[in-house]
């Protein structure tokens, strides 16, 4: 395996780590009714999940140019 190989497979599991942690933004009860509260629809992530959020795009962003880089130099 190359380095790249090894920077792949650990952007993917710190990918997956993080998304395991974050909070999930459906209740249970909308995916068995199909309906949607619409309250706090328009509140901001704050704190940790702001945190994780971002760091979801960093990672998903950089995961793909990784593979697309990957699949270049492998050609």
């Amino acid at each position: 395996m190359h380095v790249i190989d090894w920077f792949i497979l650990v952007i993917s599991l710190f990918l997956i780590v993080i998304v395991m942690m974050q909070n999930s933004k459906d209740d249970i009860n909308d995916a068995f009714s199909g309906s949607k509260t619409d309250l706090f629809k328009n509140q901001k992530t704050r704190g940790i999940d702001l945190v994780l959020e971002r760091a979801t795009l960093v990672l998903a962003v950089a995961f793909f140019v990784l593979i697309i880089i990957a699949a270049c130099i492998y050609m």
